[in-house]
């Protein structure tokens, strides 16, 4: 299934979600290397690993070149300079190839106006942050001992998308299946795409991140559901029918 948009309208410009769009583009095209070994090296140098977070320093040849965790406090270190706290909020925008990108992208400004609606520019940018964060760490905590670097947008952009699920379940994803358009209801869409990531988990997909996100943006949104919506302007949408 791929979103094509939704029946959502606002009364406000997005302004934080073209600049995260806006970010997300100028670091993939202007900042980072292209996909290839510099690219590998840059990932190394500056995105989130699972195990430096869990052991607090940066890998050391030996864990590069092996793959394995070695949890040896004191031993070389390949990017000593690397801060491990600033790589969790690097690797939120880097993105590994063309494709990556443009699917987070798009996926981000289908859900992520009518949150920041809700929740307002700030609200919406700390929350984009947070849900990133917990994504990050999350995975971290299902992988402590991998060795590869965390790269994506996603993470964030599915803790707004659970937000959206709780805020507007009834709103009308419009949404190529196979060769039609069709409506689906916001909370069967995205319920539908929160367990599809459960078929990744032999796959180079952080799924693990994607399931982390949408659950901190459910679990932060739910409780101030009623307050947030007085924010917006939107109503209970009516069914649209597919085209």
């Amino acid at each position: 299934m791929l979103p094509i948009r939704d029946i959502n309208p606002t009364t406000i410009r997005p302004l934080l979600t073209g600049i995260i769009v806006a970010v997300n583009v100028a670091v993939f095209f202007f900042v980072q290397p292209q996909p290839g070994p510099e690219f590998d090296e840059f990932a190394y140098r500056n995105a989130a690993i699972a195990c430096e977070l869990t052991t607090g320093e940066p890998l050391s040849p030996l864990e590069i070149r092996t793959g394995a965790c070695t949890d040896a406090p004191g031993s070389e270190v390949v990017f000593p300079e690397k801060s491990l706290p600033a790589s969790v909020l690097f690797s939120m925008f880097f993105h590994a190839g063309l494709a990556h990108i443009l699917f987070n992208m798009w996926s981000f400004w289908i859900f992520g106006n009518n949150v920041e609606e809700a929740l307002g520019h700030l609200g919406f940018a700390i929350m984009y942050l947070l849900s990133g964060t917990a994504a990050t760490l999350g995975f971290v905590a299902f992988n402590p001992g991998l060795t590869v670097p965390l790269v994506g947008a996603s993470g964030a952009i599915a803790g707004v998308m659970g937000a959206y699920m709780v805020l507007f379940p009834r709103h009308q994803v419009m949404t190529l299946v196979f060769i039609r358009i069709v409506a689906i209801p916001a909370i069967f869409f995205l319920a539908i795409w929160f367990v599809s990531q459960f078929l990744f988990t032999d796959g180079d997909v952080a799924w693990e991140a994607h399931v982390a996100g949408f659950v901190f943006g459910v679990v932060v949104t739910l409780p101030l559901r009623r307050r947030l919506l007085a924010n917006t302007s939107s109503g209970e949408a009516k069914p649209a029918r597919s085209y």
